[in-house]
């Protein structure tokens, strides 16, 4: 465990440093100052109150040597128990926090869904499930923002990339990770059949230049005219950029930012994640296993959970349970949801 007087420390002189005239001018530093301060957060307030209840439990210690057979003996030992419960539960939640399972939990995340089986409909179902990821990162208080994205012109996406930069993004997002199976009867559908049709979602924990270093030497870096839905060029400009790492052949592109450096940039921003998932994958001994059964085939079958609009029913596949409010999913309420799979999952 983390040094306790030294996460105290920190935490504070982050407290003086945000308030700084100087600091909060230069936005890049004190945005930076702002996330170690907020990841500090939820260790510096468990501390501070373990450190109080330590001091009642010290009073509670006194009062019963000194009135062991007395009624206020007697009721401070109740308290005391009641008091070390507490302070065990609470000891228990810092070390989960200062040593969670998964280092990459408190991260950002970057978040790339794909239109599957189905078509058009894969497509709008994909877009829906983008909404419904805006909802959420609405609601818990992070930023959204496009990094990438392949329209079709009835309103669907091929592919949008997208990221979410919040502090536990990663924790509550990679259980999205997989193939997204819905049930329902299309608006094109005269007949009236229900049809089934697919999106994949990969998350990805963002990387950091500090997180991944990559040579310029080691890239390739094309430029494209932007193209909207049914691959039209919407410019004549060469501002859209596709970039590949030669090593790995890894492939980065994005064409939604307004000039040619600020889609290099936000490429490199998806490019960097990518390596970094292929690292992590590689030292896992995985060869990339993990990135690909995140994404599976797309295929009906080849599903972590399904969307059953004619009986307003999601089921999680994994956690073999289902949930009967698809509308207030849809709108973006899947903390509850995200939290009973992931119980489930750790149990196992």
């Amino acid at each position: 465990m983390a040094n306790i007087s030294e996460i105290k420390t920190k935490y504070q002189e982050l407290e003086q440093q945000l308030s700084n005239p100087e600091i909060i001018s230069d936005r890049e530093r004190s945005s930076k100052l702002a996330k170690e301060h907020a990841s500090l957060k939820k260790a510096y307030t468990l501390i501070c109150e373990i450190e109080k209840l330590d001091e009642n439990i010290s009073g509670n210690k006194e009062i019963i040597k000194s009135e062991a057979n007395s009624e206020l003996g007697k009721m401070a030992q109740e308290e005391l128990n009641e008091l070390q419960e507490v302070r065990e539960k609470l000891e228990k939640e810092l070390y989960e926090e200062l040593n969670p399972a998964d280092p990459n939990d408190k991260k950002s995340v970057i978040v790339e869904i794909r239109a599957g089986a189905g078509g058009d409909e894969g497509a709008l179902f994909t877009a829906e499930l983008f909404r419904m990821y805006l909802r959420f990162a609405e609601k818990m208080n992070w930023k959204t923002e496009i990094l990438s994205s392949s329209e079709i012109g009835i309103g669907g996406y091929k592919e949008i990339i997208f990221s979410v930069d919040g502090l536990g993004a990663y924790g509550y997002l990679k259980y999205e990770a997989g193939t997204h199976r819905v049930q329902r009867v299309p608006e094109t559908e005269k007949q009236g059949r229900v049809h089934t049709s697919t999106s994949t979602v990969i998350v990805l924990p963002e990387a950091e230049e500090v997180d991944v270093k990559i040579e310029p030497n080691d890239i390739r870096i094309d430029t494209f005219c932007s193209s909207g839905p049914g691959g039209q060029s919407v410019n004549t400009t060469y501002s859209a950029i596709r970039i590949t790492h030669i090593p790995t052949g890894l492939i980065a592109s994005c064409q939604d930012q307004k000039s040619q450096h600020q889609n290099k940039e936000k490429a490199m921003q998806i490019l960097r994640s990518r390596l970094l998932a292929k690292i992590e994958d590689e030292k896992s001994a995985k060869d990339s296993q993990e990135r690909k059964d995140q994404v599976g085939r797309g295929d009906r079958s080849d599903k972590i959970r399904t969307y059953n609009f004619p009986q307003s029913r999601i089921t999680d596949h994994r956690a073999n349970k289902s949930w009967h409010n698809i509308d207030e999913i849809m709108a973006g309420n899947i903390e509850e949801m995200i939290t009973e799979i992931k119980m489930e999952l750790n149990k196992n």
